[in-house]
């Protein structure tokens, strides 16, 4: 399995989901991040990284508040954002980075 800086120093953008299993609102992500998926395909990967299992790499990235979405391409941060997105914002976002 890939490691977490292996995936998100790939060329291809990958988003990531930072969430916990206990949060409301990270509830609502999953099938607006299915949409999305849907929409942009092999453009895109999405890991989602559950903040309590990985507590070291969410204070690698200042997770305070979940959910948080980063979209990293070779490495960079391209975009960062606490809080449910819909799906025609993330899809914009994401295709602008591309």
């Amino acid at each position: 399995m890939s490691t977490f800086n292996q995936i998100i120093n790939e060329d291809q953008a990958v988003l990531i989901d930072f969430f916990a299993t206990w949060c409301g609102p990270c509830k609502m992500m999953p099938p607006i991040l299915d949409q999305v998926k849907k929409n942009l395909g092999s453009q895109l990967r999405i890991l989602k990284i559950d903040v309590d299992k990985n507590p070291k790499v969410a204070e690698q990235y200042q997770v305070r508040g979940v959910p948080t979405l980063i979209l990293f391409k070779a490495g960079k941060i391209l975009w960062r954002q606490s809080g449910v997105q819909d799906a025609s914002t993330l899809i914009q976002i994401v295709k602008q980075h591309l």
